[in-house]
């Protein structure tokens, strides 16, 4: 259920909802909640083949690049500090760093060219990274 709410708000966020949402067979994943979720909001669900996460490249891409650059780099005092510090990483990944995936363009700048039409944009692979609010799990990476 946290996985839901965090995905809800991330559509809130985006004015929108994605048309697809990637992940890995994570049991925060696969639960009944979820599944409801899919369904309640009509959104397409696609679960990766098991052992093979190069199907969903770009989370690996991302999260990679979350531990080299972020998590790995920090040593964290309390849960507000690290909080802040992934809070501040997110927000330098979406609206400083422009992506070739996008056009060279930064995920905000890509968001905000699709603000309310279905499958969140242009591309085949938008990226937004979605870190934790209030100390909830999250999914995924979502994309159209």
């Amino acid at each position: 259920m946290r996985v839901a709410r965090e995905l809800d708000l991330a559509i809130l966020e985006r004015l929108a909802k994605p048309a697809t949402v990637v992940s890995d067979n994570g049991t925060e994943l696969t639960s009944m909640a979820i599944l409801r979720w899919s369904r309640d909001r009509d959104v397409e669900w696609h679960y990766i083949a098991l052992g093979k996460p190069q199907q969903n490249g770009f989370i690996e891409s991302f999260n990679a690049r979350l531990r080299d650059e972020c998590l790995n780099e920090t040593l964290f005092t309390t849960l507000g500090h690290a909080r802040q510090v992934l809070a501040d990483w997110r927000h330098d990944y979406n609206h400083f760093r422009p992506h070739s995936s996008l056009g060279n363009r930064t995920p905000a700048e890509m968001g905000a060219g699709s603000i309310g039409k279905p499958g969140w944009g242009l591309t085949p692979n938008p990226v937004v990274a979605i870190t934790p609010k209030h100390g909830h799990q999250t999914g995924r990476r979502l994309y159209s």
